[in-house]
């Protein structure tokens, strides 16, 4: 059994340690960083794929929660835990230290790890990767904007503002009404306190991109304008 599990997690595992190779070859002038996160911006692709197809009914999305893991609920578990295995990885061996990161790749791999070991609380947990997951391709694009120096432009700017409208809509708006039925419903208690962390976690989060849209529409309003 234990051989089975390593096997199912290793294949996906070697699928993204393999893109990062191919994305290095392919953009041999730019940063690891840069190829690191265009292996992220296909896990969002996947992820958002795998976790859509999962739900049984999007009329009520959160039907079964706190029951048993379908097969595509674990698929969709399964492809992001080695994924994050790998981010964590590559971010240690490849990339600068950064503690936020490895804090935040911990939490989201002891998650995925104890929901896919239990075999249940996969709606919640899908529903979960799939509110992190939508704003991460502006996430990303900001830090790829930098390196193709586009930082101040307006495609810089026009990201900024749709990464804290997508955000804002997932995880403060979506989010604590997903929160919520998970909590209420008869799940893992380490479920329930997984959803209420990330959720404490997101308001923090929302409050320095709303800094920074801020600052961004500041220094946009005040930017000379050219004659």
């Amino acid at each position: 059994m234990d051989d089975c599990i390593v096997s199912l997690i290793a294949t996906p595992w070697g699928f993204w340690s393999l893109a990062y190779v191919v994305s290095r070859l392919l953009c041999p002038r730019r940063s690891k960083d840069f190829c690191n996160r265009l292996v992220s911006m296909l896990h969002v692709a996947l992820s958002l794929l795998l976790c859509g197809i999962s739900v049984r009914d999007w009329s009520h999305p959160l039907d079964g929660i706190g029951g048993p893991s379908t097969f595509p609920q674990m698929l969709a578990l399964t492809v992001s835990l080695a994924y994050f295995i790998y981010d964590s990885i590559c971010c240690l061996v490849e990339l600068p230290f950064k503690l936020e990161d490895q804090i935040h790749h911990a939490i989201t791999i002891m998650g995925l790890a104890y929901g896919y070991l239990l075999g249940s609380c996969g709606t919640e947990l899908v529903a979960c990767l799939m509110l992190m997951e939508l704003s991460n391709p502006f996430m990303h694009a900001r830090e790829l904007l930098k390196e193709l120096n586009l930082k101040d432009t307006s495609y810089s700017f026009l990201n900024d503002v749709c990464f804290a409208l997508v955000f804002t809509f997932a995880r403060m708006i979506v989010g604590p009404f997903v929160v919520f039925f998970t909590v209420q419903a008869d799940g893992s208690p380490a479920v329930k306190v997984g959803a209420v962390g990330i959720q404490l976690v997101s308001i923090l989060w929302f409050w320095r991109i709303a800094r920074m849209v801020l600052y961004k529409l500041k220094k946009r309003n005040l930017k000379p304008k050219s004659s």
